[in-house]
């Protein structure tokens, strides 16, 4: 219970934050531009607290899922005087300027988050800049099935080129359960070999099951423990256990834990020497240890603040292609619906990240204010970006669209929008196991 009423607070804080600056754009652009708020609200549906200030009422009503902005004449439907303190009596180029500073400054609070973020400093893996070269392939996984090795070098995921890991992590995790040719070099020769990521964690990462050319390093040594005892030294760098390549610190220790009271075989290198010594892990309870601190391969990044500024703005540019195909891979059906969250899955998701503390939740939060910036630029009517969309045709053809085309567009909008709301919320109940078990056919 208590878990789940943090992770409420979270959610609450987290989508509380992300509304707030959304409606502010809109409403400090109205406001400069001389058009008249009447209400500013945090939420839908009945008010739970209001104050009068100025003839605009602030609210904050009870339904957290959004706000809005109630501006003077907006309604097409009621009789306008057509004074300029009327949103829709204003020209077209100073309704575009209100409808998109909502979704203008949910991108910049993305770039904000993520430079606070990246201003502190912080670990990366050391090969997240290198080529993807495959180190080893996972057993049983998508890649081992698909026909990928070790020593393959990965070049290309569907049409998308990847020079990095970054970038190939990136292109993998949205294609989750959707078959990819996967274009690679293998010896100076050029194959394509066809792959399908499984999808990860709640949010259905692809992911295909190749990992780096790195290996975890001894940092301690506990005295006269097995790992002593067997000889493993500082700064051993250990490459596999029992022959199995043994790349993260999470999969050597992992491995460790199996076998208590048993001999296994650790393969470390030392200097340019790559030596075999056998350890017999201690039982401490139910798994085995053998006395050793470990750590994976990182390098620190402080890049100052400026520095930190231009790493924000072209990790939210990479980010926003990342949103981009994966949103034009729904309609391609390279991407998983399944990928999409719903407010249950944030609201879990929000619980997690607040836990890890204020740099992780900041991070999680740019990355939904980037989302829900981008997302609201979409040309559907009853969103920003659909009302922008309807601007721009009757632009184009040189007159205002009918009241009733109008209307017949924005219920068009709005059955899409119900749509996709269904969809996101049957994700978020499949991620639970009783709701598999309700389902026909279901486990």
């Amino acid at each position: 219970m208590t878990s789940t009423l943090f992770s409420l607070a979270a959610f609450v804080f987290v989508l509380g934050v992300l509304v707030f600056v959304h409606e502010l754009g809109h409403f400090l652009v109205a406001r400069w531009l001389g058009v008249r708020v009447i209400t500013f609200s945090i939420g839908f549906g009945p008010k739970l607290f209001r104050i009068n200030r100025n003839g605009i009422e602030y609210c904050v009503s009870a339904f957290p899922l959004g706000g809005y902005v109630k501006m003077a004449g907006e309604n097409p439907d009621e009789a306008r005087s057509g004074d300029p303190d009327e949103f829709l009596s204003r020209n077209k180029w100073d309704r575009f300027r209100i409808l998109v500073a909502g979704p203008v400054m949910n991108i910049v609070l993305a770039v904000v988050l993520m430079w606070v973020v990246l201003a502190q400093g912080a670990q990366v893996p050391a090969f997240q800049d290198d080529p993807v070269d495959i180190g080893a392939v996972t057993k049983d996984s998508p890649a081992e099935k698909g026909g990928l090795k070790a020593g393959d070098r990965i070049i290309k995921i569907g049409s998308q080129p990847v020079d990095t890991w970054e970038e190939f992590y990136l292109a993998v995790g949205s294609r989750a359960n959707r078959e990819v040719p996967v274009e690679l070099l293998r010896e100076g020769h050029q194959l394509v070999l066809n792959v399908t990521p499984v999808g990860q964690t709640r949010m259905q990462i692809g992911d295909i099951g190749v990992l780096p050319h790195v290996h975890p390093s001894i940092s301690t040594v506990e005295k006269n423990g097995p790992a002593d005892q067997a000889g493993v030294k500082t700064g051993d760098v250990v490459t596999a256990i029992n022959g199995e390549t043994i790349v993260f610190s999470s999969q050597l220790s992992g491995t460790i834990r199996k076998f208590p009271g048993v001999t296994i075989t650790l393969r470390v290198r030392r200097a340019a020497s790559e030596l075999d010594l056998a350890v017999t892990p201690r039982k401490q309870g139910t798994i085995g240890v053998i006395g050793i601190g470990i750590q994976d391969e990182f390098k620190l990044v402080q890049p100052g603040a400026i520095g930190a500024l231009k790493m924000s703005v072209d990790r939210n540019i990479q980010f926003g292609g990342l949103i981009a195909r994966t949103l034009g891979g729904l309609f391609t059906r390279e991407t998983s619906p399944s990928q999409l969250m719903g407010p249950v899955a944030i609201a879990q998701m929000s619980g997690d990240y607040a836990a890890l503390g204020w740099m992780a939740l900041f991070t999680f939060m740019a990355s939904l204010s980037l989302n829900l910036g981008l997302l609201n630029l979409l040309p559907i009517p009853i969103l920003d970006g659909g009302h922008i969309f309807i601007m721009a045709i009757e632009g184009l053809v040189r007159r205002d669209l009918s009241l009733k085309v109008k209307e017949r567009m924005l219920m068009a909008g709005f059955v899409a929008l119900m749509l996709l709301m269904v969809t996101v919320v049957y994700n978020d109940l499949a991620r639970f196991a009783w709701f598999e078990k309700l389902i026909p056919g279901g486990k």
